[in-house]
């Protein structure tokens, strides 16, 4: 069984902010950065990995 971490490494995190830097429009809501960077999806495994839901 591996373990996950529950935040994206720095390393994604810088990515997403070179990239978000670039762009001319407001920043997105929280839940969008989440979706993009895949944060949710992690939280979600964990949950399961868990046994909750």
């Amino acid at each position: 069984m591996t373990t996950q971490a529950n935040h994206p490494s720095k390393y994604v995190v810088r990515e997403y902010l070179e990239r978000r830097s670039q762009e001319v429009k407001p920043p997105p809501t929280p839940e969008e950065i989440r979706r993009q960077l895949g944060w949710g999806l992690m939280m979600f495994d964990q949950k399961i990995s868990n046994g909750r839901s």
